[in-house]
């Protein structure tokens, strides 16, 4: 049986197939909170990513692992946000299609970040459970790949 854990060798290639997508973002040293906690710590600036977070690595790492005929069909989510702006940026670098399906209590910002990136914003309901409902019946009406918003070995990677 197949191992459900990521290797180092899956956050090798993930990270090979981000060259040129994401960018290599700083760590700046916060002195107060290192002086409290009795050791160095840091931030990640992630916010420098084009979509403005750090979620556009799993998504580009796990489009990008699809076939290439499964990926041509396009992709979709049931993200309230972030992961579905990197999704949708994913699916424009890659030319393919990308359906987001968020709550439908979502901020206008968001929505207007997934259709910035050529997302398609489906809004459904208020919980995780009616966005993923949702995601699945339209994943098996147009042939499209699911990518989970987290908890997946390539997002993971």
């Amino acid at each position: 049986m197949p191992s459900s854990l990521v290797t180092i060798e899956d956050i090798r290639r993930a990270a090979e197939s981000l060259r040129g997508v994401a960018v290599r973002t700083p760590l700046t040293e916060v002195a107060e909170l290192s002086r409290i906690a009795g050791f160095p710590v840091y931030l990640k600036h992630e916010q420098r990513q084009p979509t403005g977070a750090f979620k556009l690595r799993g998504a580009w790492n796990a489009v990008s692992r699809l076939a290439p005929d499964v990926r041509s069909r396009g992709v979709i989510t049931y993200s309230s946000g972030n992961h579905g702006q990197a999704l949708a940026y994913a699916a424009q670098r890659m030319g393919i299609r990308a359906v987001i399906v968020m709550p439908e209590t979502t901020p206008a910002a968001k929505v207007d970040g997934v259709k910035k990136w050529g997302g398609e914003a489906v809004l459904v309901g208020t919980t995780s459970e009616h966005r993923y409902a949702r995601a699945q019946e339209i994943a098996a009406r147009d042939g499209l790949s699911i990518i989970p918003p987290f908890d997946h070995p390539d997002i993971i990677a």
